[in-house]
């Protein structure tokens, strides 16, 4: 009996896949088997990295093997971003990802160094961190609509942020477009200079992560107008949400999940997945993760990807759209 070409083909690929899967199993039942490493894409003593060094402790017990955190920052994000995407999926180098390598720092070069959702595998969301929309004190805001009003009445308001590209500028060029207010960014060197500036009402409004302002606010040195997020910060719940203000559309949330390249083994990304949503609900993990102002959000990993993708489809023509670049 002849046997047709086309099942002889059929039948060499299926063992060709057979051998190619039986291969990967072992390889993948020895991995973790050398350090692992999670690159950070800002400075040490932030947020990522604190919450990267927390995850890097706990899922190193977890997986039987070190993992340890380098620090990448630059270039919006992107040195290290870059870096994570060029790698070999093999899993042994992962990105503490958030919204500034991924959804902002890409749009702000020249040339987009990597595509923020296909270059990568993304396996897991830790969490989430509202930003606050604050005013100084001697400003006299104490509302987001004040804030609005007082921008049409000037014709301008000046805000600080962390820096050009920033979230909170961003957020800024944001309630621009929504609300028609017209705020003027005014960038600094990192938080630390614009507090001080805040403080002395140099600038009347500021937008950054709310983490660092707690104590300004409880001892009113400044004010704060509302967070962005869809839900009340637990750092301070008495604070309302640019949605209860009447701005749905400003939500916005600093996002942290656990990326890698692209073309990552199904098998592994369950593994990781799983291993860092144990880590999540653990005590010292929860009481650290509020200590920084964020919020676990164990999602699937379709989810995460999702997340990352609408974050990316808003944040990015807005970007682009206000001219920013590093």
């Amino acid at each position: 009996m002849t046997i047709p070409t086309s099942t002889t083909r059929r039948g060499a690929l299926q063992l060709l896949a057979a051998g190619a899967a039986s291969l990967a199993l072992p390889a993948l039942a020895q991995w973790p088997d050398k350090p692992i490493k999670i690159i950070v894409t800002f400075p040490p003593g932030g947020s990522s990295d604190i919450l990267a060094r927390v995850l890097a402790e706990q899922l190193g017990k977890k997986l039987g093997q070190a993992v340890v955190v380098d620090n990448k920052p630059g270039a919006g994000g992107t040195i290290g971003g870059a870096q994570v995407a060029a790698a070999a999926p093999d899993g042994y180098t992962f990105m503490l990802s958030n919204s500034t390598p991924l959804a902002l720092g890409p749009f702000t070069l020249e040339k987009q160094p990597y595509d923020p959702v296909a270059a990568f595998t993304h396996i897991v969301s830790l969490g989430s961190a509202p930003l606050v929309v604050m005013a100084s004190k001697p400003s006299g805001i104490t509302s987001f609509a004040e804030l609005e009003a007082r921008a049409r009445k000037d014709g301008r308001l000046d805000f600080g942020s962390g820096g050009p590209g920033s979230i909170g500028h961003i957020h800024g060029e944001l309630i621009r477009k929504i609300t028609g207010a017209n705020l003027v960014h005014v960038p600094y060197r990192g938080g630390a200079p614009m507090t001080t500036d805040l403080l002395a009402n140099v600038i009347p409004v500021g937008i950054d992560v709310i983490t660092a302002y707690v104590p300004f606010f409880k001892n009113g040195q400044l004010v704060p107008l509302a967070v962005t997020g869809s839900a009340r910060s637990p750092l301070m719940p008495e604070v309302p949400t640019i949605v209860e203000v009447g701005q749905p559309k400003l939500v916005l949330e600093n996002f942290f999940g656990l990326s890698g390249p692209a073309k990552l083994p199904p098998e592994m990304v369950v593994r990781l997945h799983d291993a860092c949503n144990e880590v999540l609900v653990m005590p010292e993990v929860q009481k650290k993760l509020i200590e920084l102002g964020i919020v676990a959000k164990p999602e699937s990993t379709a989810r995460f990807e999702a997340i990352v993708k609408e974050q990316v489809g808003v944040l990015g023509p807005t970007v682009k759209a206000a001219g920013i670049k590093l």
